[in-house]
């Protein structure tokens, strides 16, 4: 599967949050960012619904696996795909 187009509009936030040098991809997960912690987390959940004006439930957001699945969230909640 190719990169999400929404994966280079979180990417600056990703960054902002937890490293400057962070690549994201789809498969990208909390796990292999060591400072993607809680308190991060919501910082992530917070900056993204700014920058795409919606609102995450906390069903949504727990069934959310990685980034490419916020992607494809995303992209439903805002009915684009980039």
């Amino acid at each position: 599967m190719s990169q999400h187009p929404l994966i280079a509009r979180l990417q600056p936030i990703f960054r902002d949050i937890l490293d400057p040098k962070l690549v994201l991809t789809e498969e990208l997960d909390a796990s292999k960012v060591p400072q993607w912690d809680s308190l991060n987390h919501i910082s992530l959940v917070v900056a993204i619904e700014a920058e795409f004006n919606v609102e995450l439930t906390a069903e949504e957001l727990a069934t959310l696996r990685n980034v490419g699945d916020m992607a494809r969230l995303l992209a439903v909640k805002t009915g684009s795909n980039g």
